[in-house]
């Protein structure tokens, strides 16, 4: 597991960039004493989230008769953690915790990409056959530097009075319902329901 003293070793630039967010604030607490605190969470979830990330995505995909894009084998495990909770953990944060600290906000509730999928073909298609769950999941090229897990330690925050109270399933059936509702509503929406663009760029690069 990974806690707040563990190196960062970004693996691509949107990890890259976070990692370097954090350098730049945790300066101006070494430097001026500014009063900052970082927080790292899990993999968030719920209402309102943006189509691109995987559970919004394979909810809206199964929701309109498509199928959910698996990059690669599928076996990349995350933590999920409930938008409520994330929240909670910031006040108690902003409450309890100390300036110039990291806490690593987290669950340990964990699945397979694989796994996700057919819990949410199950719940969406109504189905329990493993044929059936398979004709739902499209297996596409996996993306670049994909992690296979990052679970968290988050000791310090339960130190400080915090742990994940909305289970799963009360989690993900409330989220389904939503965007059974308001998918509608995201602007440039189907953009965000393809797959990861994994392109060769030597290959665009044309020849001498």
């Amino acid at each position: 597991e990974f806690d707040e003293s563990s190196p960062k070793r970004p693996t691509n630039p949107y990890a890259s960039s976070k990692a370097a967010a954090e350098c730049f604030v945790q300066s101006y607490w070494e430097r001026y004493q500014f009063p900052v605190v970082i927080t790292r969470s899990s993999n968030v979830y719920g209402p309102h989230q943006y189509p691109e990330k995987v559970i919004p995505k394979f909810i809206s995909l199964l929701q309109q008769n498509r199928k959910c894009c698996i990059h690669g084998s599928g076996l990349q495990r995350r933590n999920f953690l409930y938008a409520t909770d994330v929240v909670e953990a910031f006040l108690t944060v902003l409450k309890e915790g100390k300036p110039g600290e990291i806490y690593n906000i987290g669950t340990n509730f964990e699945m397979s990409i694989v796994q996700l999928a057919k819990e949410l073909i199950h719940l969406i298609k109504k189905t329990s056959s493993e044929s059936d769950m398979e004709h739902w999941m499209d297996y596409v090229k996996d993306r670049p530097t994909n992690d296979l897990r990052y679970p968290m330690n988050s000791e310090k925050m339960h130190n400080l009075g915090w742990r994940p109270k909305v289970p799963w399933k009360e989690g993900i059936k409330k989220t389904i319902e939503w965007y059974k509702e308001n998918f509608h509503n995201w602007k440039n929406s189907e953009k965000a329901l393809e797959p990861f663009p994994v392109r060769d760029p030597f290959s665009e690069l044309g020849d001498p």
